[in-house]
């Protein structure tokens, strides 16, 4: 395996990581962090196949196209992911309307599911921990 997978997935589990602790914190942080942790997920997993993305849209679109409508990943998990995307830009960008810590720890959660969702299809690649 070439070492670009690996390199996301490290950041992936990082990032789940930071967004556990800094629910408490800053919940948009933590919101921002829950989707970059799917984020580096889906781009490990692809990567994995030698396939990248420039844009965030693009990743985005591969999980519904190649992995939801294909039958590899249940409906929910694209929406998880959909999900995650907007509550990034909330957290990211909203003044007015933040992320509550309820919806970060929700979002954590469906990063969390992502996460093992890519951890089975390989495991050995992608391990949930140490």
């Amino acid at each position: 395996m070439n070492p670009e997978p690996a390199s996301l997935w490290a950041r992936a589990r990082k990032a789940l990581f930071v967004a556990e602790k800094t629910l408490s914190l800053d919940p948009n942080t933590a919101a921002s962090r829950a989707y970059y942790a799917a984020f580096y997920a889906v781009s490990a997993r692809f990567a994995r196949d030698d396939w990248e993305f420039v844009k965030h849209t693009a990743v985005k679109a591969a999980v519904h196209r190649d992995l939801v409508n294909t039958g590899l990943w249940p409906a929910h998990l694209g929406k998880d992911y959909s999900d995650l995307a907007s509550l990034r830009i909330r957290g990211d960008y909203g003044t007015e309307l933040e992320v509550t810590a309820a919806l970060a720890a929700e979002g954590i959660e469906a990063a969390r599911r992502i996460l093992q969702a890519v951890s089975a299809e390989d495991p050995a690649n992608f391990p949930l921990s140490e």
